[in-house]
């Protein structure tokens, strides 16, 4: 029964995460939408619908310019209709396409298409640069330093002959000055031979430590695979040394680019493990799991719940740039071609594109909500019903 617990835990919850979820997604979504919305009317063009949801309209208006701004009932994800456009997908209506129609969307230029196709990502990543940056200024930073106070029996960390008391200075040539640094490193880099640069005693050391693949609880109870050292640091010692670094202007700019850089690059490289087989795809996640985590950061509070917010609205930016029709990204490609030929792609090979682009879309949230499901136990607790 122990094996249910995730699974009723979510259920019995469930109302409590809708409200944090609904508050991420909208947020990142409407942010998303309203890059497009704003380039596409800096270029002239008609936006006929702005909806944050799809399927029927819950309530909205329309505004002095015809624009029907709009919440729809299913929650996961947006999108903005503009003048010529035969569907939500932004496919062209090629019966209304008229050259002296100046606010349809598809006789504008090539560089003005891309630019409105590539306003939902970039708006993604400001809003991420702008939470980040607003709470390095406000609240700054604390951290503890590098210091390692417990070595775990039979861990990466004890083969790598890594002893209590030990400062971590630098991480294949990366210095560090948090002992979060050294957890981000070690998650970057599992089953990867990383060289550590060691302060025992005022004696420098280098050491060779592989990070090995380990299931991992957190304090919510969910379970995910991590690069894991072995090292612990206990919570109330030598509390003098807690730093606490305040930001500028300038500094907490500097460091809301540095988190939303980080994200990406650790989100990237996350996909890139998966394609060559270090990592299984079975911690992506979907609506249920970003409800579920929506949730429980909730739990912790309002400030983690903005975080989050930021680090969903840098990989919702990043996977629209990915060149899948459908997606922002599918958009840009095929400008790019059209770029490059002098013409549009014909049509055929356009609808062919977007075609698979859905069925990859449906795919995958197929996937991932399986995932979820699994994750929330729901396939143990129906075998062990009907056995």
């Amino acid at each position: 029964m122990e094996m249910l617990a995730g699974f009723f835990g979510f259920l019995s919850s469930s109302a409590g995460y809708i409200l944090p979820f609904l508050f991420v997604l909208t947020v990142v979504v409407f942010f998303h939408e309203l890059g497009h919305f704003a380039v596409a009317r800096w270029n002239g063009v008609r936006v006929e619908t702005f909806s944050v949801g799809f399927g029927s309209e819950i309530f909205g208006y329309t505004d002095k310019h015809g624009t029907r701004w709009k919440f729809s009932w299913i929650p996961l994800g947006g999108y903005v209709r503009f003048h010529g456009d035969a569907n939500v997908a932004s496919t062209p209506d090629n019966s209304s396409l008229d050259e002296d129609d100046e606010g349809n969307f598809h006789t504008k230029s090539v560089g003005a298409r891309m630019a409105v196709a590539a306003a939902g990502p970039i708006a993604n990543f400001i809003l991420a640069i702008v939470i980040f940056a607003t709470l390095a200024f406000f609240f700054g930073e604390y951290s503890r330093p590098p210091r390692i106070d417990e070595v775990r029996p039979d861990s990466a960390a004890e083969q790598a002959g890594l002893l209590a008391g030990d400062i971590v200075r630098a991480i294949d040539g990366v210095e560090i000055e948090s002992f979060q640094d050294i957890r981000e490193e070690v998650l970057r880099h599992p089953d990867e031979s990383l060289e550590f640069t060691i302060d025992r005693g005022g004696d420098f050391l280098i050491l060779a430590v592989t990070p090995r693949w380990e299931t991992v609880t957190d304090l919510f109870g969910n379970e995910t695979r991590a690069g894991v050292l072995g090292v612990l640091q206990h919570a109330g010692t030598q509390d003098e040394e807690i730093r606490h670094v305040e930001y500028g202007i300038i500094g907490a700019i500097g460091q809301g680019i540095s988190r939303t850089y980080a994200i990406t690059r650790d989100t990237l490289g996350y996909i890139g493990q998966m394609i060559t087989g270090q990592r299984n795809a079975d911690q992506l996640g979907g609506p249920i799991r970003i409800a579920q985590i929506s949730g429980q950061t909730a739990e912790i509070g309002w400030l983690a719940l903005i975080q989050l917010t930021a680090l969903l609205s840098v990989s919702i930016g990043l996977i629209n740039l990915f060149p899948i029709p459908l997606l922002d990204g599918g958009h840009l490609l095929y400008y790019s071609i059209e770029g490059l030929l002098g013409r549009p792609l014909a049509q055929r090979y356009q609808n062919a594109g977007f075609h698979l682009g859905l069925a990859f879309v449906i795919l995958l949230m197929v996937f991932v909500t399986w995932n979820d499901l699994r994750h929330l136990k729901l396939f143990t607790y129906l075998r062990d019903v009907l056995s």
